[in-house]
């Protein structure tokens, strides 16, 4: 799904990030990237979303060398990117309609792409996530985490095949952070989706990344992978596990 080879990403300031790094995701993985404030965890993310470009070597995403954003690829960032002046539906549906001007040119929608049932398509979802009762509200009307959900569903109405998330859940309370990390999983389960997080927090890098990627202060060279099949299972948070991982974490973090 993912493979990144000979990675070499520099700031214009000079700095270099990574450096000869290699990395490969499988379809239908899910990983957590967690690392220090400076580390590289969002460049990562968006160059595997096609925003940014390496110096030198390749990024593909399914078998393709990336030259812009994929249309298969979704992205959910920490402050929803909702359209203040447009409904909870519209918001949902705006892809789908963007999908519906373009055509299957394969840069804004796939080649393959079907625009038929996208309202059903819009409120499946919608119910899916549990606001199908504010479909019809403004951001602006509803709570932080139906905010997200709708964002969720916004990306999920388009069927993608590679799910990215940087800091999703960041600006929620502890409770509806929760119970997002416990939906993402759940979809991930039932769709056969790779995902990708990037997070601050140790404890959802454990939760919701079957592998968890730990970046270092920069240069990066070579990934440094943690295993931890048992994410997102029932009552793995209260697990002995869960605590002997994110300690291990912590460990590696440098903060025990």
């Amino acid at each position: 799904m993912i493979q990144v080879t000979d990675l070499v990403f520099r700031y214009p300031t000079g700095v270099t990030i990574f450096d000869g790094f290699n990395w490969h995701v499988g379809h239908g993985e899910s990983w957590a990237i967690i690392g220090p404030s400076g580390c590289g965890k969002s460049t990562l993310l968006y160059l595997i979303a096609g925003l940014r470009f390496p110096v030198s070597g390749t990024v593909r995403v399914g078998g393709q060398v990336l030259t812009r954003p994929r249309p298969e690829t979704g992205l959910i960032l920490q402050d929803y990117g909702l359209l203040p002046w447009a409904t909870i539906r519209h918001n949902v549906e705006l892809g789908l309609r963007i999908r519906r001007f373009y055509g299957p040119d394969g840069k804004h929608a796939p080649r393959d792409y079907d625009p038929r049932n996208a309202e059903a398509r819009t409120q499946h979802w919608l119910e899916r996530l549990s606001i199908a009762d504010q479909a019809d509200k403004y951001p602006g009307q509803v709570s932080g985490g139906q905010r997200q959900r709708a964002a969720i569903a916004r990306t999920l109405v388009l069927e993608p095949d590679l799910l990215l998330m940087d800091e999703p859940f960041s600006s929620l309370d502890a409770l509806t952070r929760e119970d997002l990390q416990n939906l993402v999983m759940r979809l991930q389960q039932e769709t056969g989706i790779a995902t990708v997080i990037v997070t601050h927090n140790i404890d959802e890098a454990v939760f919701m990344g079957r592998n968890i990627l730990v970046l270092t202060m920069p240069p990066n060279s070579a990934p440094t992978v943690v295993a931890n099949p048992e994410a997102g299972t029932l009552h793995y948070r209260n697990s002995a596990l869960f605590l002997s991982r994110t300690n291990q974490i912590r460990r590696m973090l440098g903060l025990v």
